[in-house]
């Protein structure tokens, strides 16, 4: 791609330092320099690397934690937009037993943050009020679970019971 150099400033991605179009590097951070915004340059630059300028580094480390769940695609690419203006990196995965073709672009999604961003993540969720700040009760235990569905059944068994004995 060739530009005109005449006019255009270069600015220092590190410190945001002012520079003339002849340097190529912060003589304060030595990062190359880059154009500013809105330059001719700039319209060239793909989607993927302006999603990539605005991750944080610091954010994108570790392994990858679970930190929100989407009913569906297009609310899991909101969650995402979301994090990305905080410059925390994310990836969709389809929640567990939905990972079969036919689902395609619906049913759940799990949205996974690097390790190093979940405190952001969470804290960008927090704000946006799609999670809540109290931590996840313990889960229920499968046999209290069973003996709550026995205890209901005999009880509705109970009431078919003595409505059946009224009716006669």
């Amino acid at each position: 791609m060739t530009r005109d150099p005449a006019g255009e400033e270069l600015v220092c991605p590190g410190c945001g330092a002012a520079y003339r179009s002849d340097e190529r590097f912060c003589a304060a951070c030595g990062l190359p320099l880059t154009y500013t915004e809105g330059s001719a340059f700039e319209s060239g630059v793909s989607e993927r690397h302006r999603v990539a300028r605005k991750i944080k580094p610091q954010l994108a480390e570790g392994a990858l934690v679970r930190v929100a769940g989407a009913r569906n695609q297009a609310e899991g690419e909101f969650i995402q937009s979301m994090l990305l203006e905080e410059g925390v990196p994310s990836v969709l995965r389809r929640s567990a037993g939905f990972d079969v073709p036919d689902f395609l672009a619906a049913g759940p999604r799990d949205v996974l943050v690097p390790a190093s961003g979940v405190a952001t993540a969470r804290e960008v969720l927090l704000q946006a009020e799609l999670v809540s700040s109290e931590p996840p009760g313990p889960p229920v235990s499968p046999g209290r679970l069973l003996v709550g569905l026995l205890v209901a059944l005999a009880v509705g068994a109970l009431l078919v019971w003595a409505a059946s004995g009224l009716v006669h």
